[in-house]
């Protein structure tokens, strides 16, 4: 997958929701996918992904059919791709993969397992005490997790650091910068289905 081929993908997302063809609420991504390319590069097909709703670019990468993934978003399922085939999971709850996560990173941990679990949260889910548990944990007992946050400096449209009045910081874990080119939920404009 190419940077151009996940923009087209959201792109025809975009228009099947303008044209009343997706049965629910969309969170496209845009502006992270050069980040999310050089993420995926160390990620291998059996590790286990775990997104919060905005996980279109990760089920892609993460070699999931794409005509897969655009029938489950028609079906109005976009916040809530599951794929147990290819161990990706997303939660519409903020912060709600944290424990499930971890959890499956223990479980792996005690089969002795050589697959890694990825855990792709938001910049304010990061900031949530399930987040630093889960971080503290997994670092406490050598689970075989990583954990990114996808920083676009806004919780819903919400700018981050006024929920908390200071800039945060985050140790031990990935993050990057993007600007989001789409609105929190929707195209922009009011689609009456």
């Amino acid at each position: 997958m190419t940077a151009e081929d996940l923009i087209a993908f959201e792109k025809d997302i975009a228009e099947l929701f303008a044209a009343k063809k997706v049965r629910g609420p969309i969170h496209l991504s845009g502006g992270n996918e050069e980040q999310l390319i050089d993420i995926f590069k160390n990620i291998d097909r059996a590790d286990w992904i775990f997104c919060s709703y905005r996980s279109h670019y990760a089920a892609l990468l993460h070699g999931i059919d794409p005509k897969w993934i655009k029938a489950r978003i028609i079906e109005g399922h976009s916040m809530n791709l599951m794929n147990a085939e290819h161990h990706f999971f997303t939660s519409a709850i903020v912060g709600g993969i944290l424990p499930i996560a971890v959890g499956t990173a223990a479980a792996l941990k005690r089969k002795e397992s050589k697959k890694k679990v990825w855990c792709f949260v938001g910049d304010m889910a990061s900031t949530t005490g399930a987040y630093h548990e889960a971080l503290q944990y997994s670092f406490g007992h050598d689970l075989p997790i990583n954990f990114i946050v996808e920083d676009n400096g806004v919780s819903c449209n919400t700018p981050t650091n006024d929920v908390w009045g200071f800039a945060r910081e985050r140790a031990k874990a990935t993050d990057y910068k993007y600007e989001r080119i789409y609105p929190h939920s929707g195209i922009d404009k009011w689609v009456q289905f």
